[in-house]
């Protein structure tokens, strides 16, 4: 099961780290709704923005747009799996009830 985990880790990192940065750039539905209606020039990015650790799928300090994009895809894939790995891991050794 361990070799399974990592083999499926390594997998999603290298798909998370190839792929994203050939992401389309096109808006998606809301921004394209919004365009189309005429009213996305009014948009303001919410005050999470600023606070984001990777702020538009880009992680921060790092100036290749290709490369910025990549890093937080490996940075986001490993925290997803972390989390997963953790809350498994907490409700596997719950007792069972009687």
């Amino acid at each position: 099961m361990r070799a399974f985990t990592i083999l499926a880790l390594a997998v999603a990192v290298g798909l998370a780290m190839a792929a994203s940065p050939f992401a389309s750039s096109s808006p998606d539905g809301l921004e394209r709704v919004a365009a189309d209606k005429g009213f996305a020039a009014a948009a303001e990015p919410h005050a999470i923005r600023d606070e984001s650790p990777a702020p538009d799928y880009a992680f921060p300090g790092i100036d290749d747009p290709q490369l910025a994009t990549a890093a937080a895809g490996f940075v986001g894939t490993l925290l997803v799996f972390g989390l997963g790995y953790g809350l498994a891991a907490v409700l596997r050794r719950r007792p069972a009830p009687a």
